[in-house]
């Protein structure tokens, strides 16, 4: 699979196994994990000032919902898409035009998904 440049990723996902083959999507298209977290808290520090690309949000963690990272990313221009097993029925109304991955990830929408969404942050 073929890619325009390497971009360093950051995921938020709480489920470990789901990030260990995400990371591995992730590497084997050639792109960089430069952080995963589990937690929305520490995700929220990192992404305030981390040198990132693109993020990959998993919608819920444990008892709490990723919109914070996610309006932290919007406000610095950094693009992410949101994953989920339920589809955009679960995003809030401030982000029900953002783009949302479907699990289990197929590596294909994965990368469609990364060039869709970094073509809609430099559009902006």
């Amino acid at each position: 699979m073929t890619i325009q440049r390497t971009r360093k990723v950051l995921i938020v996902e709480d489920e470990p196994l789901i990030a260990m083959h995400l990371e591995d999507l992730l590497a084997d298209m050639g792109h960089e994990v430069i952080a995963s977290f589990s937690r929305v808290n520490e995700a929220a520090q990192f992404a305030e000032e981390a040198d990132i690309d693109f993020a990959i949000l998993d919608i819920n963690l444990r008892e709490m919902k990723s919109f914070q990272v996610a309006g932290i990313l919007r406000r610095r221009g950094i693009p992410f898409v949101f994953a989920t097993g339920y589809g955009s029925a679960g995003l809030s109304a401030e982000f029900c035009t953002e783009l949302t991955l479907q699990k289990p990830y197929e590596p294909r929408e994965l990368a469609r998904m990364i060039t869709e969404a970094c073509g809609r942050a430099s559009a902006n």
